[in-house]
């Protein structure tokens, strides 16, 4: 029973163990990883509360559809990512108006995972080096990552809406159990 239980201490630790000195080793750099981490759990969780049939739902006829806006969040992830440290080995497909919620749920997930993958490659000395980006300008990879940053709070802030709207509340709006 000792064996299991310092086995399962070891298992819980470490982990925090690696990321506490990744963070002293890369201050600014986890602090970005932080504020991702917590919209793309946030943004998943969206993208799962609101129920399929309120897929097709915009607040006004110049708003995307909640769907679209899920497949779009998707989209960008996965366009922007690859700019960090070249392009992914196999295209992402892209996010279509007519795919269900399982499909654009999944596609979130995968693209907050490669994001994600991209993102734990940035250390605070590869920061201020410069990537390509869209329309041929070269930006700082820090830029590109505040790019997915302030792209994620502005489509939570309006996805949050759109779950108001139906009686549901957003993630961060929720009780924690």
């Amino acid at each position: 029973m000792k064996r299991l239980v310092c086995l399962l201490a070891v298992c819980t630790f470490v982990p925090m163990l690696a990321r506490a000195q990744d963070a002293s080793a890369n201050p600014l750099t986890a602090s970005l990883r932080q504020v991702f981490d917590d919209y793309s759990k946030n943004l998943v969780a969206t993208a799962q509360i609101m129920p399929e049939d309120k897929y097709s739902f915009k607040p006004t006829p110049e708003n995307m559809t909640f769907g679209k806006t899920i497949g779009h969040i998707a989209d960008v992830n996965n366009a922007i990512c690859s700019k960090f440290f070249g392009p992914p080995a196999t295209p992402f497909a892209k996010s279509s108006e007519t795919d269900s919620k399982e499909k654009l749920v999944a596609g979130l997930k995968a693209s907050m995972d490669y994001c994600g993958e991209q993102f734990s490659k940035i250390t605070d000395a590869n920061l201020s080096e410069m990537i390509p980006f869209f329309g041929g300008k070269k930006i700082t990879r820090q830029g590109a990552a505040l790019a997915v940053l302030i792209d994620f709070a502005d489509h939570y802030a309006g996805l949050s809406i759109h779950l108001r709207m139906n009686g549901l509340l957003p993630p961060t709006a929720q009780k924690k159990l």
